[in-house]
């Protein structure tokens, strides 16, 4: 259970825009409910430019990225791994681990498992790792106390949706986000160092087109016109009950 004083989620993605392209509705219609929210991410994207070097890109990056969370009053965290270099090892593990408990939220949403992208995949399963040992007091972070508790972990979808081997990934929990789609869209647009490199390195110039156009692919699974795709961690340990459909209500379809 979770009471009003604690009612926190907490992004922990990869890099930049990660929330945004893939949870930032949901985070909207949650901090609409009173939730304070958090968004982290493993990297600065420090590798994310064509003509800067890594320490400049990396502060522009930050400070999009905090603009971005501060369009809900939330807060941006970067563990400072290097792009293209997420290891789960102890170091990165125990960032984790101390973000957790300091953050103590009660939601908590991760990289999908599978995904086009390694450094997506390692961050999953260290945001997993992190969700289920927080609370265990032999692990020392520094005067960070253990957790009391094993926050609900959802999986973002993959980019695109798809597996690397172009396999369609189903959502478990699909939300409603047709009426906050222009924050998302806002929270995107704030990470315009991205939608540049992505022009440069990729030769189009397609970034909130490409969001919207994936929001809408997942809403037609509800008949909505945008949507969020989640999978909730339902092992040993994690909470079984669906907290985003019983906080959220008509917009979360369970399906």
């Amino acid at each position: 259970m979770h009471s009003d004083a604690n009612k926190t989620a907490l992004a922990i993605v990869a890099h930049p825009d990660d929330a945004e392209f893939l949870c930032a509705g949901t985070l909207t219609l949650l901090h609409e409910k009173g939730w304070r929210i958090e968004i982290a991410t493993m990297t600065p994207g420090d590798c994310g430019s064509a003509v800067l070097g890594r320490e400049e890109i990396s502060a522009i990056r930050r400070k999009e990225a905090a603009a971005a969370a501060a369009l809900l009053n939330g807060r941006y965290h970067c563990l400072e791994c290097d792009d293209a270099f997420i290891m789960y090892d102890r170091p990165t593990l125990l960032k984790a681990i101390r973000l957790i408990r300091q953050v103590k939220p009660i939601i908590v949403f991760a990289m999908s498992p599978t995904d086009y992208m390694i450094d997506h995949e390692t961050t999953s399963k260290i945001a997993q790792t992190a969700c289920f040992v927080a609370g265990m007091a032999n692990i020392n972070t520094d005067g960070a106390p253990p957790c009391e508790h094993v926050p609900h972990l959802y999986y973002l979808d993959p980019l695109e949706g798809k597996d690397i081997f172009g396999v369609e990934i189903k959502a478990s929990t699909v939300v409603d986000i047709s009426g906050v789609i222009e924050t998302k869209e806002t929270m995107l647009a704030c990470h315009a160092s991205q939608r540049d490199w992505l022009l440069q390195h990729h030769g189009i110039d397609e970034y909130l087109i490409a969001m919207r156009r994936f929001s809408e692919k997942r809403g037609r699974d509800i008949a909505a016109s945008y949507a969020e795709g989640f999978r909730q961690h339902l092992g040993h340990a994690f909470p079984q009950d669906n907290l985003l459909k019983n906080e959220l209500g008509a917009l979360v379809h369970v399906l």
